[in-house]
């Protein structure tokens, strides 16, 4: 027995434009598409329960191709710091917590951005030390490649005025050599390696908030990394299987960081073993930073800081060796790059070491091209993660880091699509909203909500189609899933967003006020916000 979804206006994304009256569905997949009596003539005496859409606009199931569902969980329950435009109004929210915190608990911070404050302050951990002098404080910047430690802490983590800076890291000094408390990269980990390990409860009530929250923004599927940050592989693996159990369904897919590989293999498990609805995915390593703390490797120096070119994670040597390390447990990589040299050496490593027959290698972020990076991945088997929201947080300041001659070849989805170079589309989360349709505003129009400029290099802005695909289709293919999902067609998994707004026809402002209405993964509805 089957269900019958009819009511609304059906885009099946196989292709432009394209919409059906209704869709029958039996046994988690996509039976058969056409038009409603079509439908109820041939499969009238199976239909169990139809599902009148009552005019909203059903499309595929929107799936994040790139976030961090737990750290996106523990946004929602800590100190969100990521729109607070004033170091004021940070301070005051920090003193607040810390009025309300026992002594020696830690204050942990989410997602504060120096750049949307008028004079771009980053705290001196003198200034931490007076507002927390009895707790240790981390708070982590809005690209998680940096943080603010204050004294308690940074002792606490056994950094000291002479610590040296850890490979791939920098603990950052005033003018008189003392750290300041602003660790970027792998400096972060010193802090975080000397925190309590939450517990097994907190990590499942961040995770079943994070996921309770991207179902109701209509997403039906995250890819994620999670793996090597809360205790190791095997008691991050459990919380994803006791929160994802088919009764809170949601595809997820779980980036393996190097560093757990062994771990994940000691449990038996390898490249996409898992469940229904938790599938182990490519192995993740990081080649750079980020543009923000500048720690982004660039091949030329940064417009703005003449003295740094940004920070390699791995030698060259030892990306390449990491990538041999996937080759050898059959799996393909997933690099975070964000500047040019960065995705170089990416690209370097890949062509001497493909990914085996059936593949793809995931470049996440890419947001600093050239012509002849660009030529050398369209002969590659991958696929670009990006984050279109990044246009509406990081411009205008980040024309300021590269320069405009570099502009033209950073952020410019328009041309790796033109280029014919896959892309899939996230949020990146908690570092930028979760919600879909705010990254398909930003990589539509270029701008922040509410500016009234023509968008940040207009020429790069992509139609509704593309932008929504980056988000269906887009991310069923960085995984190998696009003959399962990303399109409603015959045989496809029976995954929908229904929103309350036609996204395709609208003024693209108000996809900015579109809400999902309802959200189905695997034939079952697991959000609905209409009678």
């Amino acid at each position: 027995m089957g269900k019958l979804w009819y009511g609304g206006k059906i885009y099946t994304l196989v292709d432009e434009g394209l919409t059906v009256e209704a869709v029958y569905t039996e046994g988690g997949q996509v039976v058969k598409t056409g038009t409603f009596s079509e439908l109820t003539d041939e499969f009238g005496n199976h239909i169990q329960s139809w599902h009148d859409l009552k005019g909203n606009v059903m499309i595929p199931g929107f799936v994040d191709s790139h976030l961090h569902m737990i750290g996106h969980g523990e946004k929602l329950l800590r100190l969100d710091l990521s729109l607070v435009d004033s170091a004021e109004e940070m301070k005051r929210l920090l003193v607040e917590k810390v009025n309300e915190s026992s002594p020696n608990e830690w204050i942990i911070g989410e997602g504060w951005n120096e750049n949307n404050f008028p004079d771009r302050k980053i705290f001196h951990r003198d200034e931490l030390d007076r507002i927390a002098p009895n707790n240790p404080m981390m708070l982590t910047r809005v690209c998680r490649h940096a943080i603010l430690a204050n004294s308690i802490a940074m002792d606490l983590a056994g950094i000291t005025d002479s610590t040296t800076d850890p490979e791939g890291g920098v603990i950052m000094r005033d003018n008189d050599g003392r750290a300041t408390g602003y660790l970027l990269d792998k400096a972060q980990e010193l802090v975080k390696d000397a925190m309590p390990e939450v517990s097994l409860s907190f990590l499942e009530k961040a995770l079943t908030s994070s996921v309770d929250d991207l179902i109701s923004k209509g997403v039906t599927g995250g890819h994620t990394e999670d793996l090597n940050y809360y205790g190791g592989f095997t008691r991050t693996y459990k919380t994803f299987l006791n929160v994802i159990n088919g009764t809170r369904k949601f595809r997820a897919n779980l980036l393996v960081h190097h560093e757990v590989i062994e771990e994940m293999r000691m449990q038996g498990l390898g490249f996409g073993d898992g469940t229904e609805y938790v599938e182990l995915g490519a192995m993740k390593l990081f080649a750079d930073g980020a543009l923000g703390g500048r720690t982004a490797l660039l091949s030329v120096p940064y417009n703005d800081s003449p003295n740094t070119s940004g920070v390699a994670i791995h030698s060259v040597e030892g990306l390449e060796k990491l990538v041999q390390k996937a080759r050898a447990h059959h799996m393909p990589v997933a690099i975070h790059v964000i500047g040019d040299l960065a995705l170089e050496y990416a690209i370097d490593a890949i062509e001497k070491h493909p990914p085996h027959h059936g593949l793809r290698d995931r470049l996440i972020h890419t947001q600093v091209v050239n012509q002849d990076l660009i030529d050398r991945l369209k002969q590659l088997p991958v696929i670009l993660d990006i984050q279109p929201r990044f246009v509406a947080s990081d411009f205008p300041w980040v024309m300021e880091r590269l320069g405009e001659e570099r502009m033209k070849w950073s952020f410019a989805w328009k041309t790796l699509l033109d280029n014919r170079i896959p892309i899939a589309g996230g949020s990146d989360a908690p570092i930028e909203p979760v919600d879909p349709l705010l990254g398909i505003h930003a990589a539509v129009t270029r701008k922040r909500p509410n500016d009234t400029h023509d968008g940040y290099y207009p020429d790069q802005k992509l139609s509704v189609y593309e932008a929504v695909c980056l988000f269906t289709k887009g991310s069923a293919y960085a995984i190998g899933k696009e003959k399962e999902r990303g399109i409603i067609k015959e045989g496809m998994d029976a995954d929908f967003t229904v929103l309350n707004r036609d996204i395709f026809t609208c003024d693209p402002d108000l996809m900015l006020d579109t809400k999902a209405v309802m959200t189905v993964i695997d034939e079952t509805i697991q959000y609905q916000d209409f009678d």
